[in-house]
């Protein structure tokens, strides 16, 4: 059975002046009988109530607290019920930590002093995330056709996706995924970084239905525990192979583009395991392929590198990253969209709105396709650079 609201969320943090401002702070949602609040001042105590209460649905943990920390407590929560999900709260220059947090398991994290509405849609995003899961754990055992079971794989793969983007006086930034029918694993992302830097992941994983849903849900989590603190993007997609590769029984493989842009000089730096590569648009409309970097598929292989390029973003220049769901729509004819028509629709210039721009992609793979359903995830990633950094 599937837990409907109010959802139960145990704050676990030393300061004492945090249970009264959280309470004060998510009062309408408390009312509203969105969620309820229990606390506890450290891992000790949390568990504590973990065991004692068996209703819990998120910890929101800080992460540096005496008796039990939160890296800690994250190890002990799957023993007590793994479907609890956790976000992590630190300070922003504790950045080693909450990469380490990610990749045991915390599902997003928020940086001190706490921006609660910030907070608030990282709770609703976790929240509905864990909706979709518990809804998937529900209709596991009942799936009797693959299209059941598609379904459920949809619903996983959109609760991930971010729908609230980043806004800069520097960049605008716009992305979409429109699942296919026979669902398989793509997904996009977006992490701030240090230094005001933004890294942004579009990825296509192998295989379709839940077992790609999953694997999807895990390289999403590693690329953005890596993503804080790397030294690069080909960095991240190095230690994300190499955590999928050791725990890859079902022996699948998810294509990667990752990429950081420094709004301070205006560069963007990319890797690729075995992606397309993005596509840079110059204002007049003009568009060129940015070089392959030469990488192969995560989870393949251990102990690959991964090299990285990078190129300086003029104002006005956007880039495109996208999966194959654009570039091999096909009609009924079996002719694909291709690069050329991906080109065609920026010809006209992408204007001032990286909305607008992906919006274009989208109408004109639909344009081409028809009526022809969709074989594969169509997923475009629309990254514009406005003012002049610095």
């Amino acid at each position: 059975m599937v837990v409907k609201p109010p959802y139960k969320i145990l704050v676990v943090d030393d300061e004492p002046d945090l249970e009264p401002l959280m309470l004060q702070r998510m009062r309408r949602s408390i009312r509203r009988g969105e969620y309820t609040f229990v606390f506890a001042r450290n891992g000790v105590q949390a568990l504590d109530r973990l065991h004692a209460e068996d209703d819990i649905d998120m910890v929101v943990s800080d992460i540096n607290m005496p008796e039990m920390d939160g890296l800690t407590l994250l190890q002990q929560i799957p023993k007590v019920d793994p479907n609890i999900k956790s976000i992590i709260v630190s300070a922003y220059g504790d950045m080693e930590n909450i990469r380490t947090a990610m990749n045991r398991g915390a599902f997003d994290f928020v940086t001190k002093p706490i921006d609660f509405r910030d907070l608030r849609v990282t709770i609703d995003r976790t929240l509905q995330h864990l909706m979709e899961w518990r809804e998937a754990l529900a209709s596991r055992d009942q799936l009797v056709a693959l299209q059941n079971e598609l379904s459920v794989a949809s619903k996983m793969q959109q609760s991930i996706l971010p729908t609230h983007f980043p806004e800069s006086p520097d960049y605008q930034l716009f992305a979409n995924m429109e699942p296919a029918r026979s669902v398989g694993g793509d997904f996009f992302d977006v992490v701030m970084l240090e230094n005001d830097r933004i890294g942004m992941t579009v990825a296509d994983v192998s295989d379709k239905g839940v077992p790609a849903a999953l694997f999807m849900m895990s390289t999403r989590t590693l690329i953005k525990g890596s993503a804080i603190g790397s030294a690069g993007p080909g960095d991240v997609l190095r230690e994300v192979n190499d955590l999928l590769y050791e725990d890859n029984e079902t022996e699948m493989f998810v294509t990667v583009l990752y990429a950081e842009y420094n709004p301070a000089n205006g560069e963007f730096t990319y890797a690729s395991g075995g992606h397309d590569p993005p596509l840079l648009v110059k204002p007049d409309g003009t568009s060129s392929s940015l070089p392959l970097t030469g990488g192969i598929a995560l989870g393949l292989l251990p102990d690959l590198e991964y090299r990285q390029n990078s190129v300086t973003l003029e104002p006005g220049e956007t880039i495109v990253l996208y999966t194959d769901g654009v570039s091999e729509a096909m009609t009924s004819t079996e002719e694909q969209f291709g690069l050329e028509r991906l080109q065609t629709a920026m010809a006209d210039g992408p204007g001032d709105d990286a909305r607008a721009a992906n919006q274009a992609i989208f109408q004109a793979v639909s344009d081409f396709v028809g009526d022809t359903p969709a074989s594969d995830d169509i997923t475009c990633l629309t990254f514009r650079r406005t003012g002049g950094g610095g």
